[in-house]
């Protein structure tokens, strides 16, 4: 099946390439945060394993870090799989539907996405301000740091709920119909 992206003509074609290259950057902006975290995470550990080996006491910060990057690291992950439309499904309904019929059926869901999402983060306001006043006691470093991914999460799926929603009203079957090659599994 052809996309109205590979269909489309002008005005249409330039402006879904934008909305794909928007997703890829969202994208991007989570396998950042994932390998910056994984890296961190276990150069901190290696560091206080060594560190113990050697001279019998490590880094007592090494334990609190995960507080703050293990949030951004699921964070990272969430968008991935949200930009990639690969997050947990049921597809049996879907792949019943006629094409049409899908791409109403994927309007409602994205639609459902961004409300949701849009919800988290207006009710996680009292979480981000109430930890402002949480301090990690080695490091130092405020709490908010690690709430502050759920902002990115959502923030973030609603984007890309957004995009998806434009790319189907432009038509466009936004579900992978090759499920073999989209299982992350």
């Amino acid at each position: 099946m052809t996309s109205a992206a590979s269909q489309g003509k002008g005005r249409l074609r330039s402006f879904l390439k934008l909305v794909l290259g928007a997703l890829n950057l969202i994208e991007w902006a989570g396998r950042i945060i994932v390998a910056a975290c994984l890296g961190s995470m276990f150069l901190a550990l290696f560091a206080n394993v060594v560190l113990r080996y050697v001279f019998g006491s490590g880094i007592a910060w090494a334990y609190e870090i995960h507080a703050l990057l293990l949030p951004w690291l699921v964070s990272g992950g969430v968008v991935i799989a949200s930009a990639r439309g690969r997050n947990i499904a049921v597809t049996l309904c879907s792949d019943m539907l006629a094409h049409r019929a899908r791409l109403f059926l994927n309007f409602a869901i994205q639609g459902i996405i961004l409300i949701i999402a849009i919800s988290v983060l207006v009710s996680s306001q009292p979480i981000l301000k109430a930890s402002q006043f949480q301090t990690l006691s080695t490091l130092g470093i405020k709490q908010v740091w690690g709430y502050s991914s759920i902002a990115f999460a959502f923030g973030a799926m609603a984007i890309i709920a957004g995009l998806e929603i434009l790319r189907t009203l432009a038509g466009e079957d936004v579900t992978d119909p090759d499920r073999e090659h989209a299982s992350l599994s």
